[in-house]
């Protein structure tokens, strides 16, 4: 079959990929010639999200090192998978259902809004999983797996591992371990969806904010001597204070402040310290105080030096209210709305006061009862509360004033006192899917104590169990690790792994039960695998039935009502099971081992095929972006669950960006879309382009016309092969065989081929992909396509070499195989098209067999050695012409002076190539070379061509001296900023690396001019 012109990505893609599918040739195991194994688990994508660029990326090196092994005959696993991603999924269910203008959840009821989320899970799967195929991904398919696998109410249970039940036994074993408990603590809150979210669903952004001065009046109208003094000591303010400063960015936190905290070095306030503030805001005659304390973490060069503590609701200030035994008042809802629970504020704040004053003490949970919101602001939004709470402090006096000079009617400056508010840029935290401010909060949630399993994962690493590649990535793994704090891991949705515990009333000392409606307080949970379980243990604990409810609010409604009626209460105990589901980093944090099937039983798992011999996996490949959200949870999970490592190494890639460097941002409209590249320019000049770019530890600047370049270099390839079939190489079977040619150019380039074989091969097994990429690029263009095509023509072509056209077609056919086999990992498509179509083969180019020869088995040193001497009299031919305009299609003299017998038997046996490629007329000798010939530097000779009556010598001086002192004055700018200390110091890092970069471009373009010039002033 005649190859076509060109090659049909979008034609042929598909069909591959079918044919792959249908051979079988993903599954675990396919091709397997020995019994290393080599396995990867793919970072699972958002079941209902799309290919973006960094997936594209990170499933190109995957795909690479699965193609590599599994045609090294490696007993090869690329396990798949989805993640079921739960605001992500839960947020696109109920935007669709608004869409469709379905019932919203709660009208639904949780049991429903599962059924219907699944229903989109089954709609959504395979966009993400089609995207992946469409990019070339070799995964095996038959065994994806699903983070929610198995749970209740999946349609597809059985088709997979049952992922449900292995997280939540793992939950429940750890919970047993004391490894798990339920606590308050502060998290990120989105008020939008109503739960807690991890860091890594946060954006900090830089926003307009405004900083507020105020002032806290001390208590009972102390005062204190004010002094300010400058570095040297000199007093430069002194002044009697009834108050002490404060500036805040979010004023309505003021209503739960616990304490206004200084530095201990703070000189200015060491009068006033243990003493009490008043907190300007709230109805006057219940103002509250707090006391006045000192800790590390003010800074006292920054503002007023005095900070205002807020414990429920900034992070910073809960670090320091829990070491300074500071109270926590929550003061918002799960809406973001200031609270409207409790008691009066009158009752709340006498509360606040006796703790304030030592008279009283509160647990955490009784603080977080107090609601120390005044009636008036109550059920209000936060931000309209903070212009309240504006309002109200400035028109008691008591925001800090300044003086500003403004013009009055007639045009004269006045002086005249006004609030102190300055306007500032700050950081906000934003949900990354809601776009709402995210709010500190201090709730109830489930936590995995990290501290107790932290261990055997930062040891393996230092040891050298685990690899992390590159080098600087273990700064990241082990600065979180070695700081960790406990691990939030439930979250307040409906879509997910619910947590398997139950709650119901105590039991007083006699064992008996208290109904009354106070002890439904969720002070006995009974945490088991299943409802049934719960259920035998929670009836043999009370000695009677259990009735279960869906929520706490239904279990204690139910219980009013009978209550009211007379029913007899005894006959029944009333459970309720924890509303909150488990962060999907928890389920995902089990990836390993959950989709190799693990059960927690011994003897099941010992029975495991899969998990015995796919685990630990080989490595991971990930974003640098989830090291520790998701790399190091791995490491301590695998070590809690089953005490081993999950992978041997994990090779942390960094992020794709624009051709500038920046981050890729729908705001910025900068995005790449993967699919469209591959739709334009195919999935292999896709993939090839983010593999050259993947140097290790450094972002990729992308660009499409790295792309287009790089569908060129497949085109190389494809005409490369074209050349061969119009010049009789697949006329003879290709039987893949090895030949052993004669001809020096023959056995120069097989020993080229296994020179780059080695090369490629050590890239790949220390992970320098664009090494590798690299490498088999100037191999295949530079010396395969156009080195050895066209000094294979006059054997091919030329009757006087009949003898050598049929070792050169086999050479031919034989490099041109190798060819699509080192390119077949990065460019699957193109070289399995070529494949075919260039001989008839036992088996696909997906398996076959990666070559093991060696450049000390195929070098042949003569006719490397002959060859590269070709080479570079041909290159420095060709440069000489260039540098001096001469015609491109020009045929030119050429003259040599000496010459030593290899030179001259690598000439005579290349002579007709020689002079073809290089476009020379002739090769005469001489005594020396006359006026206006450029010499060429070549190994055991010396060359020269005369030029003096080919180009105008003084045209091409006047040229070249132009351009060069237009570079000139473009050098002395940039270097002028580089020498600049006040440039390096102040411009971004990006700035100056780019201009370091343009210079070292400039200079090597000043160089190549310098050279020209140099040459032709050797002309006359």
């Amino acid at each position: 079959m005649a190859l076509d012109k060109t090659f049909d990505a979008q034609q042929a893609e598909a069909r591959l990929y079918a044919a792959w599918e249908k051979s079988g040739a993903f599954k675990a195991g396919a091709n397997a010639t020995r019994d290393e194994t080599f396995s990867i688990m793919i970072p699972p994508p958002n079941v209902t999200g799309s290919l973006h660029m960094g997936h594209a990326f990170n499933n190109t090196l995957q795909d690479i090192l699965i193609r590599w092994h599994r045609m090294r005959g490696f007993d090869t696993l690329w396990q798949p998978g989805t993640d079921h991603a739960g605001i992500a999924t839960q947020m696109v269910t109920e935007r669709e259902m608004m869409l469709n203008q379905e019932p919203n959840r709660r009208e639904m009821g949780r049991e429903k809004f599962v059924e219907r989320v699944w229903q989109q899970k089954v709609k959504s799967r395979g966009t993400i999983i089609g995207q992946l195929k469409r990019l070339g991904a070799s995964c095996d398919w038959s065994r994806e797996a699903f983070t929610m696998g198995g749970a209740p109410g999946d349609p597809e249970a059985g088709q997979g591992p049952n992922f449900h039940d292995a997280v939540i036994k793992v939950f429940v074993d750890m919970y047993n371990k004391d490894l798990i408990y339920r606590g308050k603590r502060l998290v990120n809150w989105d008020p939008h969806f109503e739960t807690a979210i991890s860091d890594l669903e946060v954006e900090n952004l830089e926003v307009d904010g405004h900083m507020w001065h105020f002032k806290y009046p001390l208590a009972g109208g102390a005062t204190y001597e004010y002094i300010e003094k400058d570095e040297d000591g000199n007093e430069t303010l002194r002044e009697t204070r009834d108050y002490i400063s404060i500036a805040t960015t979010r004023p309505e936190t003021m209503l739960g402040d616990g304490a206004v905290a200084v530095h201990p070095s703070d000189e200015r306030y060491a009068p006033i310290i243990g003493k009490l503030c008043e907190i300007p805001v709230g109805p006057k005659e219940h103002r509250r105080l707090i006391p006045i304390i000192t800790d590390e973490y003010p800074d006292p060069d920054f503002g007023s030096g005095a900070v205002k503590i807020t414990g429920a609701h900034d992070f910073n200030d809960y670090a320091v209210a829990k070491r300074g035994g500071i109270p926590l008042y929550r003061l918002m809802d799960t809406k973001g709305a200031m609270r409207e629970d409790g008691a009066a504020y009158t009752e709340a704040a006498a509360v606040a006061m006796a703790v304030a004053q030592g008279t009283r003490e509160l647990s955490e949970a009784a603080a977080d009862a107090v609601n120390l919101v005044p009636n008036d602001l109550r059920g209000l939004d936060r931000f309209e509360a903070r212009k309240r709470v504006v309002q109200q402090i400035t028109e008691e006096g008591l925001a800090v004033m300044q003086s500003v000079t403004k013009l009055d009617g007639e045009g004269n400056e006045v002086e005249s006192l006004v609030p102190y508010v300055e306007a500032k840029k700050i950081m906000q935290p934003f949900g990354d899917r809601s776009k709402v401010v995210i709010e500190p909060m201090l709730t109830d949630q489930w936590f995995v104590e990290t501290s107790k399993i932290v261990r055997p994962a930062i040891d393996a690493v230092r040891n050298g169990d685990v690899e992390i590649h590159p080098e600087q990535d273990k700064k990241v793994y082990f600065n979180w690790l070695e700081n960790i704090e406990p691990w939030c891991i439930s979250r307040q949705l409906w879509w997910g792994h619910q947590i398997p515990v139950w709650y119901g009333p105590s039991q007083n000392d006699t064992g008996g039960l208290d109904f009354s409606p106070h002890n439904f307080d969720e002070d006995k949970p009974l945490c088991a695998p299943t409802a049934s379980e719960v259920r035998s243990i929670a009836e043999n604990s009370y000695g009677r039935p259990v009735r279960f409810f869906q929520t706490k609010e239904e279990a204690v409604s139910t219980y009013l009502s009978a209550l009211g009626s007379g029913e007899p209460l005894e006959h029944y105990v009333p459970m309720w099971r924890d509303p909150d589901v488990l962060d999907t980093w928890f389920s995902s944090g089990l990836w390993p081992i959950g989709t190799l099937g693990w059960t927690g039983d011994a003897e099941q798992d010992s029975q495991n095929d899969a998990l015995q011999k796919y685990f630990p996996t080989s490595i991971l490949i990930t974003g640098f972006d989830i090291i520790f959200f998701w790399v190091a949870r791995m490491m301590m999970m695998q070590y809690a669950v089953v005490g081993q490592r999950p992978f041997d190494t994990v090779y942390v890639h960094a992020l794709v960006r624009d051709e500038k460097g920046k981050k890729m941002s729908k705001s910025l409209g900068n995005v790449i879309d993967p699919l469209e590249l591959i739709d334009e320019y195919g999935a292999d000049a896709v993939r090839f382009t983010l593999t050259a770019m993947a140097a290790m530890g450094r972002d990729l600047k992308l660009s499409t016309q790295r792309v287009a370049g790089y569908r060129n270099f497949g085109t190389k390839l494809w005409n490369a092969c074209r050349f061969a079939e119009m010049n009789g190489v697949y006329a003879q079977a290709n039987t893949g065989a090895r030949p052993e040619p004669s001809a020096a150019v023959n056995k120069w380039i097989i020993g080229e081929t296994a020179k780059i074989r080695e090369e490629i091969d050590a890239s790949l097994q220390n992970y320098r992909f664009n090494d590798a990429a690299n490498a088999a690029y100037g191999f295949v263009w530079g010396k395969v396509c156009d080195w050895y095509v066209e000094l294979s023509k006059p054997l091919l072509q030329d009757d006087a070499n009949a003898a050598l056209a049929p070792e050169t077609r086999a050479t031919m056919a034989w490099v041109l195989d190798q060819c699509m086999i080192l390119l077949h990992p990065i460019m699957p498509f193109i070289t399995e098209e070529l494949w075919a179509a260039t001989g008839q083969r036992e088996k696909m180019l997906v398996h076959a067999d990666w070559p093991d020869y060696t450049a000390a088995d195929l070098v042949d040193p003569a006719a490397d050695q002959e060859l590269n001497w070709v080479v570079s009299l041909i290159e420095a031919i060709r440069s000489a012409r260039t540098q001096m305009h001469v015609p491109a299609g020009l045929y030119v003299p050429l003259l040599v002076t000496d010459l030593d017998a290899a030179g001259q038997s690598a000439w005579d046996r290349n002579e007709v190539m020689i002079k073809r490629l290089a476009r020379v007329e002739a090769l005469s000798r001489a005594d020396s070379f006359p006026k206006g010939t450029v010499t060429l530097a070549v190994t055991g000779g010396s060359f020269g061509l005369p030029l003096a009556d080919i180009i105008d010598i003084a045209e091409e001086k006047a040229r070249l001296q132009k351009t060069l002192d237009k570079l000139m004055k473009e050098l002395g700018g940039l270097r002028g900023r580089l020498n600049n200390p006040k440039f390096a110091a102040s411009a971004p890092e990006k700035v100056v690396a780019e201009t370091r970069a343009n210079l070292a471009l400039r200079e090597e373009e000043e160089a190549k001019l310098q050279e020209a010039l140099a040459r032709l002033a050797e002309l006359g």
